[in-house]
């Protein structure tokens, strides 16, 4: 509800202006209804009468020569105050107060009636003076006592913890410098208390204080503290790029300034350094399509570098338009005489963001080439150690090794370095930006066209011929040859004009002077690109080149699939792959790229893909591909997007297509229709209308009905002209009827299942086959084409409701097959009809197969596999019927085969979906082979359905198992006895014949032989201790 007020207010006051008399003198002035004679709303007295002053034009700083007028200290806050009454207001002039006239000199007197009132809180028992913003400054504290005297206060008694209160009672943000004599010296009277703050206190004279007579130091508190952080930008790619919006009381709100002339860079970098993200690099408005309560910023006072919140106004306002700002974020240039000059200072990407230094040392022309891109800066002109200022703390760790192309300084590769042998900072000074940049695109070669004249860039204003100044833009800017131009709409605001016939060497002879536009142009150069198509025969074909450090590259038809393609022609704005074949567009020329791409089709950019690395190229053949053409016609007016007017898209913007020669036919038309996939042009579908007499003229794009004829891209034939016409051209094409859907729509009996334009009905149900297309036209009629026509049914039906149901009984053998749906229409004095894709119906058994299954007694044991069940002899045994729950009742059937050619069959009810056989003293009559069978009446019919088979075979009784387990474990023993004694003999065998082969040769063991016979087969046994020993003296 505030909000709207708020509006109403503002829509009011601004719809009533009042006028101003001369400058009148001011008996007093004062701040009434606040907490203290410091605080309420801003009251002026004349001739004995008080009256509120209206705060138009009023901002912060000029909010605090009030409180200082009062001996108030410095403003806190100051905003506009919403009355539900109005009278008559006063008025102080801003500008008085800027020129530090008296403030008594300063009223005029308005005769209008205002809704809002300035509002002012000031700090009233602390100040800082002589500093360079109301956040900065010698601290002075002002003593409750009656002298009520400003005192300053000894460095001595002032700790971190006490400027902590100081900053917060200013509503500034935490303290950042504490020094003595920072901003003067002392001056008396000087305070003789030592502040003991905990750093939680909301006001100074609330700490605990003690005495203190003495200064030790003699020098004077200097503080400054941190601008408040009320300021954002949103809605941008980081958080240094985006809307300006501020915070007042909780709540943000979007910034614009107060005179968008006077706006520049300079005025925005004040905003990107006081939100810590490097230099400003660009600055514009974004347009809304409403007004929207908003901030309003004071350009000239940014300009004199004031701190952004002193230039806020404290009144609301409306705007079409928010501030943009775009900030370096990581790199800025400082202490410099410009914005492209300065000592060079990196941000680290550590959490500690910290502002670095860069050594001379690790930084070359090519670092410095990359810097000045991404200020927006021309080339660099001087490099040089300590061109402005010494090197400071901390010192960037890293040499850069930038190769020049780069976007970001950052985005250069870099090697750790520890030391700086020079000692010297880089200074860098780059050039001034030329006559013509592109701003806001994803390059320096690529975005919405400026020129800057007298220190100012203001855009340019869309004309016609501007395919000519483009490709003269893109020139001028090294990027190579215009790649496409687009119409970009803009808040009327100032531009630089163009002239009609811009054929000149100078680019600064195409611009008039200044007009008031609310269109620009946006140009994407060449060499914005990373991928292009040339020797082709459109923008959209050629052969395939990749740009890879500054240099173009042909890629090899053997590294390049239809799923590479995909991005490539996406990422060039030309539809979808036609024709991909190498050498198409010409032969492979060197340098050739060295990677195989690896697509998955997905991607926005061909770099985007993963890729291996692949030096060589079998085919030795060039990539050429044809893309289908950008997305750039269409045919509104008519339900049917096959028929209409056309419209093309030029610049961005969508117009109807006027025949520039009137010669259009429908050669011209077909060729229309097979771009939008329309197929062919109907005969006598395409006319003209209008072109009366006080009909009304709009912008058109005009066409070359002779250039579409021959057979060139149809967006090639669009001229640039921008021309106004009443002629309306109309075509209607072959395939303007959607294609119907066919699908299944069951009668309450039928069940069925559909997946994938496959239909599964089940046997003897009814079921109904449903034909639908997307509303067009009224009326129409639906044939359905079937596998087995029957002559007593009908297969054609009107379309109601743009549907028709085509309904079958009793599903059986001659119903499956395959079905369509065809759409006939008579429109536009023609017939036309559309046929919908097939459905294959099969059919399907209503019930579900049963389950079979056994369990046994205590008395009984049993094991089963893969539908087997073997039961012991003499023990009981039951099998189990049971079926999905589907319908109730029914009954279960259990049919036994034996060897005998006799079959037996059992039945029971079914309860809860199954029944259950129970089976004694089995023997080897329940032997074979059994199955459930399920019947069920349902639908009038009589279904069943048969499980799958249980094989049942007998075992032994429990002792007959025991005896057997006894007598193969005695077998087992027996087994194991003789392969041991076996083997036990070859081993003694084995050594005798050793022993005895020795012997008989009349050798004696060496010692280390000796040992192992003596242990296998006993030399003493064999030979006798004598006889080996003689035998070994021997």
């Amino acid at each position: 509800m505030a909000r709207v007020l708020v509006l109403f207010m503002l829509l009011w006051s601004s719809g009533f202006p009042g006028f101003q008399t001369k400058k009148k003198d001011i008996d007093d002035i004062r701040l009434l209804g606040g907490s203290s004679r410091c605080s309420g709303v801003l009251q002026v007295k004349r001739q004995g009468v008080w009256k509120e002053v209206d705060d138009n034009y009023w901002d912060l700083k000029l909010a605090d020569v009030v409180c200082r007028h009062l001996d108030c200290g410095s403003v806190i806050q100051a905003l506009s105050k919403i009355h539900s009454y109005s009278d008559p207001y006063s008025s102080i002039t801003p500008s008085c107060l800027e020129s530090r006239s008296r403030l008594k000199k300063c009223l005029t007197k308005r005769s209008m009636l205002q809704a809002t009132s300035l509002e002012i809180i000031c700090s009233d028992s602390v100040r800082l003076v002589n500093g360079t913003s109301l956040c900065s400054g010698r601290l002075e504290v002002k003593s409750n006592q009656s002298t009520q005297s400003w005192s300053s206060v000894c460095e001595d008694d002032f700790d971190l913890q006490d400027a902590e209160v100081v900053c917060r009672e200013l509503h500034c943000g935490s303290p950042s410098v504490l020094q003595g004599a920072l901003y003067g010296d002392m001056e008396d009277p000087v305070w003789t208390k030592e502040f003991q703050c905990r750093g939680h206190e909301s006001a100074l004279l609330d700490c605990d204080s003690s005495d203190r007579n003495t200064c030790s130091s003699g020098k004077a508190v200097g503080l400054t503290c941190s601008e408040p952080d009320h300021f954002q930008l949103v809605r941008g790619s980081s958080r240094c790029a985006g809307e300006l919006e501020m915070k007042i009381e909780g709540e943000w709100l979007v910034v614009d300034v107060d005179d968008h002339s006077a706006w520049n860079l300079k005025a925005a970098d004040v905003v990107c350094r006081h939100l810590d993200c490097g230099s400003a690099v660009s600055t514009g408005w974004k347009k809304m399509n409403y007004y929207a309560v908003i901030w309003m910023i004071r350009s000239t006072c940014l300009q004199s570098k004031s701190a952004v919140r002193e230039c806020i106004l404290t009144k609301y306002s409306l705007s079409l338009s928010n501030l943009e700002i775009i900030c370096s974020d990581s790199i800025r240039l400082v202490n410099g005489t410009s914005l492209c000059s300065g000592r060079l200072e990196v941000k680290s990407t550590q959490s500690t963001q910290l502002w670095s230094s860069v050594c001379e040392d690790d930084f070359d022309l090519q670092d410095a080439k990359v810097v000045c891109s991404e200020l927006g800066c021309g080339a660099p002109s001087v490099l040089q150690g300590a061109l402005y200022g010494d090197m400071e703390a901390p010192v960037g760790t890293k040499e850069f090794q930038c190769r020049g192309h780069e976007s970001y300084l950052l985005d250069c590769d870099s090697s750790d370095r520890n030391t700086c042998s020079s000692g010297k900072a880089a200074g860098l000074t780059c050039s001034e930006p030329g006559v013509v940049r592109l701003v806001g695109g994803a390059s320096r070669c690529d975005g919405t066209l400026e020129m800057k004249h007298q220190n100012t860039w203001k855009p340019v204003d869309d004309r016609s011929q501007n395919l000519r100044l483009a490709g003269m833009v893109c020139g001028e800017l090294g990027c190579g040859f215009a790649f496409s131009t687009r119409r970009q709409k803009q808040i009327r605001r100032e531009s630089w004009g163009i002239t009609l016939d811009c054929n000149t060497s100078s680019l600064l002879k195409c611009f008039t002077e200044f007009t008031y536009s609310t269109t620009t142009i946006e140009i994407t150069c060449s060499d914005s690109q990373t991928v292009r198509l040339v020797n082709g025969t459109s923008l959209c074909s050629g052969r395939l080149e990749i740009k890879s450090t500054q240099s173009w590259s042909s890629v090899c038809e053997d590294d390049f699939d239809l799923q590479d393609a995909e991005v490539v022609c996406r990422e060039l704005e030309c539809g979808a792959p036609s024709v991909l074949q190498g050498a198409l567009y010409g032969d492979m020329e060197a340098p050739v790229w060295t990677k195989q791409f690896q697509c998955r089709g997905h991607e926005s950019s061909l770099l985007d893909c993963d890729s291996s690395a692949s030096n060589t190229c079998p085919s030795g053949k060039a990539a050429g591909l044809t893309c289908s053409g950008p997305d750039y016609i269409r045919l509104v007016g008519e339900p049917s997007r096959c028929a209409g007017k056309p419209e093309m898209k030029n610049y961005g913007e969508w117009r109807r297509v006027v025949a520039l020669d009137f010669k259009w036919n429908r050669m011209s038309a077909d060729a229309v229709c097979r771009k939008l996939d329309c197929g062919s042009a109907v005969p006598m579908s395409f006319y003209y209308i209008g072109g009366y007499s006080g009909s009304s003229a709009y912008p058109v794009w005009l066409i070359n009905s002779s250039c579409v004829q021959s057979k060139s891209a149809v967006k090639e034939c669009v001229t640039t002209d921008n021309t106004y016409s009443s002629i309306i051209l109309e075509i209607t094409c072959s395939d303007l009827l959607a294609q119907p859907k066919i699908s299944p729509s069951p009668s309450p009996d039928a069940v069925y299942k559909a997946k994938q334009q496959r239909l599964q009905v089940l046997m003897g149900s009814n079921f109904t086959i449903r034909c639908s297309v997307r509303p067009q036209y009224p009326g129409g009629s639906f044939k359905l084409i079937v596998p087995t026509p029957d002559p007593a049914q009908n297969y054609t039906l009107p379309a109601v409701n743009h549907s028709a149901h085509f309904q079958f009984s009793a599903a059986d053998s001659t119903h499956r097959g395959e079905y369509r749906c065809v759409y006939h229409l008579y429109v536009f004095s023609d017939n036309f009809s559309s046929e919908s894709r097939p459905l294959h119906l099969t059919l399907a058994d209503l019930l579900a197969q049963p389950n079979i299954s056994f369990s046994t007694h205590i008395d009984g044991v049993s094991e089963a596999t893969q539908q087997g069940l073997r039961v012991l002899m003499d023990s009981d045994f039951t099998i189990s019927c049971s079926v999905l729950p589907q319908y109730p009742g029914g009954s279960f059937q259990l049919i036994f085969n034996t060897s005998d050619p006799e079959q037996k069959t059992y039945t029971l009810p079914a309860v809860n979906h199954s029944a259950h056989f129970l089976f004694s003293a089995a023997d080897s009559t329940h032997r074979g082979e059994y199955r459930c069978v399920y019947h069920l009446n349902v639908f009038s019919h009589d279904f069943s359905s048969e499980s799958g088979p249980l094989h049942l075979t007998l075992a032994g009784n429990f002792t007959d198992n025991l005896s057997q387990t006894g007598k193969r474990q005695t077998d087992l023993h027996l087994v194991i006895g003789l392969v041991v004694l076996v083997v036990l003999l070859v081993l003694v065998s084995g050594a005798a014949l050793f022993c005895y082969s020795k012997a008989s040769r009349g050798q004696t063991p060496r010692r280390e032989d000796n040992m192992e016979v003596r242990y296998l087969c006993g030399a003493d046994d064999l030979l006798g201790e004598e006889a080996g020993g003689a035998q070994g003296s021997e």
